[in-house]
């Protein structure tokens, strides 16, 4: 593994989970991997979990790690090529990318969708720029389009608590006040179709998710059929890729209760977290011991880690 920006740079899911479960036996096995070796994490837009996780699993294979935050610390910086930057932007990727390359051995990279231009956020232009010009390794701590660590993370977790070998998993759509990106519920399809699980993707008409992250898994719009006998409910708010970044409605009647889990096989309530209480999940479903959020989070460390470990020993 070179890069790691979305579900395309994992050749063996099996392995990498095999691998989290050792390290989460055995965080320090690995201590001295990252030796004399150093992280940039550069933050566009604002993290808990993915910053903290990051920090502490590079810590734990001895990788240093420094923080910027970009919009604070540093430079506007310009992605066009050809510009006159005789504006706010003072430093083009093309240098700040390869300046950084010479300072450290890996750079993840969170900068989140503007949700106003459908095909500037789905060109990734934040990352591929990176790509392109540091010539080092890149992670993705969320893009517009992906949030690879978090879905790694939610298969780690559904394969530590599923039952059966082929559970069965409901992405569903909540309201949320505020117009949300795609990314997570875009990459946790695309993690989803390298495992065996039985998915089913719920959510009001208009928020239909690009094809390229869907493919084949079954649409319901009704959330109440969707989620009958499910094992796993993933809940997360998107905004309208179709009519993109617009909130079309925010039907309070799409809030995961717990009557609607009684539909469900006793299902585990999960998800990325920041979660806005008794607007996407009430009380008695993030507080009841179905709910595994808590676990869930925790193994953002784990998966961070995963990650490190194959991309400093490649």
């Amino acid at each position: 593994m070179h890069h790691f920006t979305s579900a395309a740079d994992v050749s063996d899911l099996n392995l990498l989970v095999e691998k989290a479960f050792a390290i989460k036996q055995n965080p320090f096995h690995h201590k001295d991997l990252g030796k004399n070796k150093a992280m940039c994490l550069l933050f566009f837009n604002p993290s808990l979990r993915t910053r903290l996780s990051t920090q502490k699993a590079a810590l734990n294979i001895g990788l240093d790690t420094v923080v910027m935050d970009v919009g604070k610390d540093a430079w506007q910086l310009e992605f066009e090529d050809g510009m006159v930057m005789n504006g706010n932007k003072a430093e083009h990727i093309k240098e700040a990318a390869a300046v950084i390359a010479q300072y450290y051995d890996v750079i993840g990279i969170r900068a989140f969708a503007g949700l106003e231009n459908r095909e500037d956020d789905y060109a990734e232009k934040v990352m591929e720029s990176f790509k392109k010009y540091a010539g080092i390794p890149i992670i993705n701590l969320e893009s517009p389009t992906r949030h690879p660590l978090q879905s790694f993370t939610d298969v780690i977790t559904i394969e530590k608590f599923k039952q059966t070998e082929r559970p069965k998993v409901v992405l569903s759509w909540a309201p949320h006040p505020k117009a949300l990106p795609q990314a997570v519920a875009n990459s946790f399809l695309e993690w989803m179709h390298l495992t065996n699980y039985d998915v089913v993707v719920t959510h009001p008409e208009g928020y239909d998710l690009a094809n390229q992250f869907v493919k084949d898994f079954p649409v319901v719009y009704d959330q109440n059929e969707a989620l009958k006998e499910a094992d796993f409910v993933y809940v997360k708010n998107w905004s309208s890729y179709q009519s993109y970044g617009k909130v079309l409605h925010t039907d309070p009647a799409w809030m995961l209760t717990r009557e609607k889990m009684k539909l469900t096989n006793q299902a585990k309530f999960m998800h990325c977290l920041p979660v806005r209480r008794n607007v996407i999940v009430a009380d008695a479903v993030i507080d009841s011991e179905q709910s595994i959020v808590i676990p869930q989070a925790a193994n953002r460390e784990v998966a961070a880690q995963v990650i490190l470990e194959e991309i400093l020993r490649n």
